[in-house]
């Protein structure tokens, strides 16, 4: 008996988008290493950043839900594109290569974030200012690297626009935001890609999810 395969993988990819919104807007919003009047002091950085504890809370949610979530999502895209494109095609296997590139991404982004606010909440475990420092570089940094998500949309963009494996509409979506991401990702301003990666994984998600038919395009 053949059965048709659910959505909720396309959910996911939707979920993981909102999810790394979130997390890519609060990122922005913890700036101790970032403010003037803390620059080269690793001691005040790190008083600084005692008051974005509620923020790194948030920031390690986001994120890590998301690096949970795009796994899902790239296995389903990866089925769903494999499902209509001609055998041998690279672009599912690419698709879902960057999506979990970017999981991993988003995983390391918080690497941090639970040592870093037990040491600012407890006075048990002293917090090397130093590494304070360190951790408010790459909170504001690495949770950026979306770069692999702007390779999964060049991917989906050839499925669809060159091999018909889903609807034209996500293709040219997939084409304009996974190409703005990837330039972005390999520019001096690699972190731009963090505004656009989020909503390119948005956008796939809830094409696929609302606006797919297989079969058609």
């Amino acid at each position: 008996m053949t059965t048709t395969p659910g959505r909720t993988w396309a959910v996911t990819g939707t979920v993981a988008g909102l999810a790394g919104i979130a997390g890519i807007q609060t990122s922005a919003t913890i700036d101790a290493v970032y403010d003037e009047a803390y620059v080269g002091d690793a001691a005040r950085i790190t008083e600084r950043l005692d008051d974005f504890v509620p923020e790194l809370l948030v920031l390690h949610g986001t994120m890590m839900t998301a690096s949970l979530l795009l796994l899902v999502f790239a296995a389903g895209l990866r089925r769903r594109l494999q499902g209509q494109s001609p055998a041998g095609s690279l672009a599912p296997d690419v698709a879902a290569g960057g999506l979990l590139l970017t999981s991993v991404a988003a995983l390391m982004g918080v690497a941090f974030t639970t040592e870093i606010v037990f040491g600012l909440t407890s006075d048990d475990l002293p917090l090397d200012p130093e590494f304070g420092a360190v951790v408010a570089h790459w909170t504001g940094t690495v949770p950026w690297l979306w770069v692999g998500a702007g390779v999964t949309g060049l991917a989906v963009a050839v499925a669809a626009l060159r091999h018909a494996a889903a609807p034209r509409w996500i293709g040219w979506a997939a084409a304009l935001l996974g190409g703005v991401t990837t330039l972005a990702g390999v520019s001096p301003l690699q972190y731009l890609a963090g505004f656009t990666g989020p909503v390119l994984v948005l956008v796939l998600g809830a094409g696929f999810a609302l606006g797919d038919r297989p079969g058609r395009s």
